[in-house]
């Protein structure tokens, strides 16, 4: 019988440590943080879990090579049970979004889901694969935008249908900012996270390290010393454990780097969203950082 910790293992629990704050940032950014916030952020751990154990179930194979200890190859856990897994938590994740946020988190999350799925079934070991998971961060960041709302639409009607999907459509836009950010991080940590077995070309850190550098300096709030720590921590944490990869590219390094990227992310999605303005919730999804680190210890996160 399949133990709660092996299912815990298999969609690495303590990683979804730095999913809420996705949703939190986009609502930040949009102006949309209200009582939905919390069930859209639910809904985005459950299609995260999703797609770890669906990364699981699509690597079986390999992962019989190269990583024997994991859940399935181990027999800890049988292939048809992650794939079942991954398709509750898919079906419980969308959901979960419709229920909270309606048709137009729906709109974001079947995409969303959409992705995560065409990652671990198809693009994973592509050229396209970084992009498509940047894809399903970005797009995580705009589900906690769906609900923004504004007052009057234009020339003073109140909002019916047409004033809703424009008022829903600027909530969009004002978090894409956040959501490229975020994007763009998550294209660092998984082109790194391709060369966890073989170890990289001194080349890529050093382009990933360049790209942490930029996705910081976006994070910054003017003049607001709160983004700025959050930013610069973010930055130092993950950016050392990529100059670590530059000078030793062994296996070891890269797997330490794309850890410090997962667990260290809180802490750029409590920069982007105190820079909206939420500084103490900036705060509070920054401290999931720490306790993601200690986590990982425990199960890994890649």
């Amino acid at each position: 019988m399949t133990r709660l910790a092996d299912l815990a293992e298999l969609v690495r629990a303590p990683a979804a440590l730095s999913v809420p704050g996705d949703v939190l940032a986009g609502a930040a950014a949009a102006g949309a943080l209200d009582r939905r916030t919390p069930a859209l952020a639910g809904a985005s751990v459950l299609l995260y879990w999703a797609g770890m154990a669906g990364n699981d179930w699509a690597d079986r194979r390999l992962d019989a090579v190269e990583r024997p200890e994991r859940p399935i190859p181990s027999g800890r856990v049988r292939p048809a049970a992650a794939l079942g897994v991954a398709a509750g938590l898919t079906a419980a994740g969308l959901a979960l979004a419709t229920a909270a946020g309606g048709r137009r988190a729906a709109a974001v999350a079947v995409p969303l889901a959409a992705a995560i799925w065409g990652y671990d079934l198809l693009a994973k070991d592509t050229a396209a694969g970084p992009a498509v998971m940047a894809a399903c961060r970005g797009l995580d960041v705009l589900l906690g935008a769906t609900p923004a709302r504004g007052g009057r639409a234009r020339g003073g009607r109140p909002p019916g249908s047409a004033g809703r999907a424009t008022t829903a459509g600027h909530g969009l836009l004002r978090a894409l900012p956040a959501a490229l950010t975020v994007a763009a991080h998550t294209w660092t940590v998984t082109a790194l996270s391709r060369r966890e077995v073989a170890g990289a070309d001194r080349r890529l850190p050093r382009a990933t390290l360049a790209g942490t550098a930029l996705v910081a300096a976006t994070a910054l709030g003017r003049a607001d010393p709160v983004p700025a720590a959050l930013a610069a921590g973010y930055a130092t944490r993950y950016g050392a454990a990529q100059a670590r990869v530059i000078a030793d590219p062994s296996p070891p390094r890269v797997r330490a780097a794309v850890g410090a990227g997962i667990t260290g992310l809180p802490a750029l999605q409590g920069a982007l969203t105190a820079r909206a303005g939420a500084r103490l919730l900036g705060l509070a999804v920054a401290g999931a950082a720490p306790l993601g680190h200690r986590l990982a210890r425990l199960i890994s996160p890649t």
